[in-house]
């Protein structure tokens, strides 16, 4: 039960700590698909500190879960942990309760995934009444771009089994053709890193548990790097001149860059940082992060694993 515990402790440590860490630095905002990574490896860290706490809180509680978490294992092995340390009845309590937690979790997961395709579906019917499909033509099969009519200038894209880049027609009359191809490319970059999914978890993660630290930072983050990363991907296609000019040109009539607009609007700061081009770390930073990273799922494992292996040897 002792190492139960220990998995609770460093979970809620990782929760409270890693988004001040991550807070602290600026070289998320130079290299946002490595600030993606760490950001993941922290929130899966997490949840893996939950869930083998939870099989261990339970293999203590109740005998039959104890034959399915040691079966294969000799009897040294189960002693090693100390299940009968504390009793039944606090461990099925922590069980339970972090049961609970991952029942919680998957509703709240499951309630984002029909709410976005319900969006989604919403979105491509609005879409198909305004633009719908000639007589003659067939179907895309991959990527397709869709023009609207609307005097409003805008680019999204639309996820699903066949992603639509949608563009309007105002768009295509103030932007020039460099710029509306940054434009496009920067949602092919959505596209193809697929931030649907991440957005969908991290969205679900922060509904669910708003107290949790590293869930509501979560979310904030990848909001605001996925637009970063995409940003990148557009300029080492278009270059960042034109991904800033185009994000200009298509937010200028909002507001954002006015002087009351909100002091965390995304557009202005995204395009300050085109536009100044912040040197990327070096090779080895990255290498060295991605590596650091990698290893804090790893942690709540071996917590959980070593006193089984010393048993052993």
């Amino acid at each position: 039960m002792m190492v139960a515990l220990a998995l609770i402790v460093l979970g809620a440590l990782i929760a409270a700590t890693a988004p001040r860490v991550l807070a602290r630095g600026s070289w998320p905002d130079r290299e946002p698909v490595l600030a993606l990574w760490v950001w993941q490896c922290a929130v899966v860290a997490v949840l893996l500190c939950c869930v083998l706490a939870m099989a261990l809180s339970g293999a203590a509680a109740w005998q039959a879960v104890r034959g399915h978490v040691f079966a294969p294992a000799p009897s040294q092995v189960v002693e090693a942990y100390g299940l009968s340390a504390f009793g039944e009845s606090w461990p099925a309590v922590v069980a339970v309760v972090l049961a609970c937690g991952g029942l919680w979790t998957a509703a709240m997961l499951t309630r984002e995934i029909r709410a976005a395709r319900t969006r989604r579906r919403r979105r491509r019917a609005e879409l198909l009444d305004r633009a719908p499909t000639l007589p003659g033509e067939k179907p895309a099969s991959g990527e397709r771009l869709v023009v609207l009519e609307s005097e409003r200038p805008d680019a999204w894209w639309l996820p699903g089994s066949t992603p639509r880049l949608v563009v309007t027609t105002a768009a295509l009359r103030r932007l020039g053709g460099q710029e509306l191809d940054a434009i496009l490319a920067h949602e092919q970059g959505h596209s193809r890193a697929r931030h649907d999914w991440l957005l969908h978890c991290s969205s679900a993660l922060a509904a669910g548990f708003p107290q949790v630290p590293v869930f509501r930072a979560f979310r904030d983050q990848v909001h605001r790097l996925v637009e970063l990363a995409a940003d990148d991907a557009a300029s080492r296609r278009c270059g960042r001149l034109a991904v800033a000019l185009a994000l200009v040109g298509l937010n200028e009539e909002r507001g954002v860059f006015a002087s009351y607009a909100p002091h965390h609007a995304q557009v202005p700061q995204r395009v300050d940082r085109l536009l100044a081009a912040p040197a990327r770390l070096s090779v080895v930073r990255r290498l060295r992060l991605t590596a650091l990273a990698s290893m804090m799922p790893l942690v709540p494992l071996a917590v959980a694993f070593v006193p089984g292996l010393r048993a052993l040897g």
